[in-house]
């Protein structure tokens, strides 16, 4: 790998933030060099009184007055110019070696739509038991964080691949929208690899306190229901004794989750009627 092939091909990242009216707080996600050295595009989620412009050539905004993550991952792919593009949220930090990692990966694995990667917390511990595999599956994709996938931008748009916004922070259900993605990657042929590197440090974050809260539960549900139609219920029920078998739930709990879960399919059906 030369170093001349890597220089011939552009690295977008994809940055979804709220509320900005200042370019600084990118300084923050580059510990290691001046954010304008990198291509950025930047959705900003905001209101017509609190507005981001940039004056930098190579850095981009979109105000956008909606609301949703999984809306601002889309914008962005449908408002990208790089070659190869990741999405990255703002209180991310990257690795000194992160641009030169991800572009080297794409061009080995050319027929990869999409490639992601390791993350791990502020403590420098990782934040999954991240699978062996080179070749994502329907286990393996379970393990990816949005903000380590990278795309091949024209194989994206080719395929008309978006994030469904009904799942995701800000939308009815918050939670899943990587597996989504991710899973539809996979039934696009699109390829998608796992690159076993370290790109970028992000917040301590442990997603095993939040298996039991009513939110997850709602919005796990509904992902039931997309994929599993009638039997959702039992996957819920089954969901259900993995939370107590693992003390996240107690036995005066259950009836009540089983019911936020209920409410959750009901949702998901109301929402494709």
């Amino acid at each position: 790998m030369g170093n001349a092939e890597i220089k011939d091909v552009n690295l977008e990242l994809l940055i979804a933030t709220m509320n900005r009216s200042s370019l600084h707080f990118l300084v923050d996600l580059f510990p290691f060099s001046d954010y304008k050295k990198f291509n950025i595009l930047i959705v900003n989620q905001t209101t017509e009184a609190n507005l981001l412009h940039s004056d930098i050539e190579n850095i981009k905004v979109v105000n956008s007055f909606e609301k949703g993550l999984s809306k601002s991952r889309n914008l962005a792919i449908l408002e990208a110019t790089g070659d190869i593009c990741l999405f990255v949220d703002d209180d991310v930090k990257f690795k000194s070696n992160f641009d030169y990692l991800i572009l080297e990966a794409h061009i080995q694995n050319m027929q990869a739509a999409i490639i992601t990667f390791k993350m791990e917390n502020f403590d420098g511990e990782l934040f999954k038991a991240y699978p062996k595999v080179l070749k994502h599956d329907l286990n393996s994709i379970q393990s990816v964080n949005s903000v380590v996938i990278s795309f091949k931008r024209e194989k994206i748009l080719a395929s008309n691949l978006l994030f469904d916004v009904n799942f995701g922070l800000g939308s009815v259900f918050e939670t899943a929208d990587e597996y989504i993605f991710m899973r539809d990657a996979l039934k696009l042929n699109l390829k998608p690899r796992f690159k076993p590197e370290l790109i970028l440090s992000h917040p301590v974050f442990s997603s095993g306190q939040l298996d039991a809260t009513d939110k997850n539960i709602f919005g796990v549900s509904a992902l039931f229901c997309k994929y599993y139609g009638v039997f959702s219920y039992f996957k819920l029920i089954h969901h259900l004794y993995l939370l107590f078998h693992q003390n996240k739930i107690n036995t005066s709990q259950i009836f009540r989750k089983f019911k936020v879960g209920l409410s959750g399919i009901k949702k998901y059906k109301s929402l494709k009627k």
